[in-house]
């Protein structure tokens, strides 16, 4: 965790890419405290707020590859049994979080691979089911990418908006207090992604078929 920490307090590029590489797989990176101060410091000229985004979403779809490609191969039960052992503990995972991600990819379907990486808790483990069900890799990157893309997209916006109103020893405390709002506008994000797909979906089975 030291480790983290110091690569928390020295975000470039690659630290930025590595650490969403890890949030992506089972490692407890939060992702608000990565790309969020990023932004901050490309509001002051610091980094560019256009490549944060881009290497995080980098990360996240190498660290979603890696858990879609371990799932896809080692199978159901491997994945149980790791998420109950002291490694699984140590990154806060267990088999009911693994159990709720698969709920939530059989309720949406594939369209899950995206509105997953928007909610927190299932965010960086909506890529196991998807390769447990054995999903396209390249649909499966598709929407892993417009998802996190998203998510990061959300979060740099706020690094760049608490640069015009904190001072940076303030930040960490202001994005946990933003964070219940970020939540919300998730949930109703989510929402409308799937209505949108549900309708979608229904009114391509009511066509006529030639």
């Amino acid at each position: 965790m030291n480790f983290i920490t110091s690569l928390l307090g020295n975000l470039n590029y690659g630290t930025i890419l590595f650490l969403m590489l890890l949030e992506s797989t089972v490692v407890p990176v939060p992702s608000e405290f990565v790309v969020t101060p990023a932004a901050y410091h490309a509001a002051s000229g610091q980094l560019d707020l256009w490549l944060v985004i881009l290497f995080a979403t980098i990360g996240a779809d190498l660290g979603a590859s890696i858990n879609y490609v371990v799932a896809y191969y080692v199978g159901r039960p491997v994945i149980y049994r790791f998420a109950n052992s002291k490694w699984g503990k140590m990154c806060l995972l267990n088999q009911e979080k693994v159990e709720k991600s698969e709920r939530y990819f059989d309720d949406h379907g594939i369209v899950a691979t995206l509105t997953g990486r928007l909610i927190p808790g299932i965010r960086h483990l909506i890529s196991i089911p998807a390769g447990l069900a054995k999903m396209n890799y390249w649909k499966f990157l598709l929407y892993t990418t417009i998802g996190a893309g998203c998510w990061h997209a959300i979060l740099a916006g706020l690094g760049w908006y608490l640069h015009t109103i904190v001072p940076e020893d303030q930040l960490n405390d202001k994005i946990e207090e933003y964070a219940e709002y970020i939540k919300i506008f998730i949930v109703a994000v989510v929402v409308i992604a799937i209505v949108w797909f549900a309708v979608r979906h229904l009114m391509k089975k009511k066509m006529p078929q030639n």
